[in-house]
């Protein structure tokens, strides 16, 4: 029976959101539940000044939305119990059982990153040094690049944690989607650079999870409010806009439903149609990738039309196709083919009477549930049998996904692998005899040869694509029929793991890789990761590091074990080279500058576009802006940002003000002065594929020296380089170009 005392306002709303067929325990679970997160979080407040328990009831409602379980409701309440305040696990556990416990202690944030090394016990140093520091010396060092790098490590450490957890039970994931979509709701009362990364992070990790999850209905709302903190003024912009066409709009979709309502009921197909609002990012993204401004993205008008079944799905499509002329390449059966997340729906897009387009989606009511709540549906339909099979797919489909995630230990790669490998965009490629298989965008033949299985990928030595051959560093894309070429036996090759040649992309097949390796005779390994990091410190030049300190900062107990975690591909030498390069305070010292007037300021002029990355910028002509320049940036099709000054009369007479962007001077970077010799069999087109690389990585040349004899050319080049981890990026780009034997820097003296 209920308890008759008296509940809180906070605590009744709950109630009133709490699904129909809840039981009376459930309930009375809910509500002791309730009281316990409010004895814990009694004395906090929220940064917007409110009780803390406003943000817990908050979570817990976004679930109970969901119609997930009164389990998963409670945990809701306590999810940040055993963070914020001195409840213990072994409290919740003995309270609410072993399953609320569990979920709690799978969305709680590591408060300490748990491989502690000697770098971190040095960081307890200085930050109980802080303690002793006035405001303004604890800032900096609160804001210290070494503060941030720790900061996003243990960041990284707990989101690591999360997803482990979500690979035993799925419900964790959900728990936190809820918690971020309410913090993202409550951002405005945080520091706007504390703001900004929890917005950004939310787009890259949070919003694509909810979309892989198909929960649309958080997907949605986490990237607008993402979007609205990341780019502001944009997105004030597109609101704006939407605002004062919103009353035009509206009357114009209650013509379109009462047009298509008659007609498909005198078809005899019963239907609930609905005007679908195109969503703000989702706006801007079509803006970007179709370079239009507002007005002229034109497919902003979308009905659903839910209907009994499917044949009425495909009998109503037709009747649409009958009425209005479909857009060519706009029509998508994700009934027959559905996506990858299980979604399912017919889309399409017509020519409506006033010869504006209008997108048109067609499912039935499961399927709408589907699309909204996606895995979560799974629990709104459990008293129903026959969708447990349906949910066990779901599982066994994310787990697959995931399945490399036991096997990385390293936060920061683990979660550019979950963005990599589970979050990204996809691409849809055939094997010979038609199955299709899904890979991450940017995907190479030898991830697609680890999907189909571990031994072809392995074996494999060369690919053939729509009966072409081609090189393994190939892109693949959708629609694209892979054939491998695989030895009969052999193993892969340790280049496959060096990121800068871009042979693999994705989490799972540098796994397998790995593996493999691992598999080896340790004495080899050995040997091989010896002779592999000697030969890439003895071509940078840096023989003078004491490798002994090295490993003992990486947490190995001997050098030994180092060099075996480098032959089996644990341990990349990207790595170790980030990490010289970070050790030294003075980046000269790595390049032996005796003077530093020999370094030179080479991207002084360097523009910033703020809101955008990588975009293309030219400075313009008729201005010549140069840096200290009061600037703006002037979109132009097909070549990125024309750079003008404020003043510049060309500006001042553009009548389209939309396309004007706020830009900035970028932070100079120092560049080096560094020598290296390229040793190759002369042929013909070898300077131009040399000059080829150095292009592409913005490297200039200083000076060329080149002596050919007996058919073998000795190439000496001085280049300007920004630190040591590019160095070794060219060097091994050159290395690998055909005829070159070895590229390597040139010792002073």
């Amino acid at each position: 029976m209920v308890s008759t005392t008296k509940t809180s306002p906070l605590l009744e709303n709950l109630l009133d959101i709490l699904p129909d067929n809840y039981s009376r325990v459930d309930r009375e679970f809910i509500i002791q539940a309730y009281n316990f997160a409010e004895n814990a979080h009694a004395e906090q407040k929220r940064a917007s000044g409110e009780p803390y328990i406003t943000h817990c009831v908050a979570v817990s409602i976004i679930l109970a939305e969901m119609h997930v379980q009164p389990v998963v409701v409670a945990a809701g309440l306590l999810h940040d119990t055993v963070e914020d305040t001195s409840v213990t696990l072994q409290d919740i556990q003995r309270n609410f059982g072993d399953e609320v416990a569990k979920l709690v202690d799978g969305v709680t944030k590591l408060t300490h990153l748990p491989r502690v090394s000697r770098a971190d016990q040095h960081d307890a140093e200085i930050f109980g040094k802080n303690m002793e520091k006035n405001q303004e010396e604890q800032e900096m060092l609160l804001n210290s690049q070494h503060a941030r790098d720790r900061r996003r490590d243990l960041a990284n450490e707990t989101l690591r944690k999360t997803f482990l957890a979500m690979g035993e039970d799925i419900r964790v994931i959900l728990i936190k989607l809820a918690d971020r979509l309410h913090n993202m709701r409550t951002l405005g009362f945080v520091p706007e650079a504390k703001r900004r990364r929890i917005a950004q992070e939310t787009l890259d990790i949070f919003a694509p999870l909810a979309n892989r999850l198909g929960i649309w209905q958080l997907k949605w709302e986490l990237e607008d409010l993402g979007f609205r903190y990341t780019n502001p003024e944009k997105y004030k912009e597109i609101a704006q806009n939407l605002a004062e066409t919103r009353l035009e709009r509206e009357r114009q979709m209650k013509s379109i439903i009462d047009r298509m309502a008659k007609l498909i009921n005198e078809a005899g197909i019963k239907v609930e149609i609905s005007g679908r609002s195109k969503h703000i990012y989702s706006i801007y993204r079509k803006m970007v990738e179709k370079d239009k401004p507002f007005e002229l993205v034109r497919d902003l008008r979308g009905v659903r039309l839910i209907v009994p079944d499917i044949p009425s799905c495909y009998a109503v499509l037709g009747i649409i196709h009958t009425h209005w002329r479909p857009v060519p390449n706009e029509f998508d059966d994700y009934i027959a083919a559905p996506k990858d997340n299980f979604y399912q729906s017919l889309h399409t897009a017509v020519l409506y009477d006033d010869g504006k387009p209008l997108e048109v989606q067609i499912r039935t009511p499961e399927m709408h549930e589907n699309a909204e709540y996606g895995i979560a549906a799974h629990w709104r339909y459990k008293e129903k049998g026959p969708r447990n099979e349906q949910y066990e797919q779901r599982i066994n489909w994310l787990k697959k996904l995931m399945e490399w995630r036991q096997e990385v230990e390293d936060a920061n790669e683990f979660v550019e692998g979950m963005r990599t490998d589970v979050f990204q965009d996809r691409v849809y490629v055939f094997t010979p005899r038609g199955d299709i298989i899904d890979l991450p965008a940017g995907a190479t033949p030898i991830d697609f040869a680890y999907t189909v299985h571990t031994e072809i990928g392995n074996r494999c030595r060369g690919a053939k694509v729509n009966g072409k051959l081609v090189s393994l560093d190939y892109t693949l894309h959708t629609g694209d029929q892979v054939e491998i070429l695989a030895a009969k036996q052999g193993g892969p090759s340790r280049d496959w793991l060096n990121p800068t040649l871009g042979l693999v992309k994705t989490q799972r097949a540098r796994s397998k890789i790995r593996a493999w390796f691992k598999h080896q005779n340790r004495e080899q390994n050995l040997a091989q990761g010896k002779e592999i990091l000697e030969r890439e410190l003895r071509r940078l030049g840096l023989q003078q590091y004491d490798l002994e300190k090295l490993s003992r900062g990486f947490d190995y107990r001997t050098l030994d074990d180092m060099y075996v975690a480098v032959g089996c591909g644990d341990m990349s030498l990207g790595h170790i080279i980030n990490t010289l390069s970070e050790g030294e305070a003075d980046e000269s010292r790595l390049f032996e500058i005796k003077s530093s007037t020999q370094a030179k300021d080479i991207s002084e002029n360097a523009v910033s576009v703020l809101g955008l990355r990588n975009i293309l910028t030219t400075f313009a002509r008729c201005c010549n802006p140069v840096p200290g320049d009061s600037i703006v940036g002037y979109i132009t099709r097909g070549r990125g940002a024309t750079i003008h000054r404020q003043d510049c009369p060309n500006i001042l007479r553009m009548t389209d003000r939309e396309r004007i962007v706020r830009v900035a001077w970028g932070e100079p970077q120092h560049t080096f002065p560094v020598e290296i010799e390229i040793k190759a069999y002369d042929r013909q087109g070898l300077m131009v594929d040399i000059s080829s690389v150095l292009s592409n990585e913005n490297i200039n040349l200083l000076d060329i020296k080149i002596n050919v004899s007996h058919n073998l050319a000795s190439i000496v080049m001085k280049l300007e380089i920004a630190d040591i981890v590019q160095l070794s990026r060219v060097l091994t780009l050159i290395e690998n170009l055909p005829n070159v034997m070895e590229a390597h820097r040139l010792n002073p003296g």
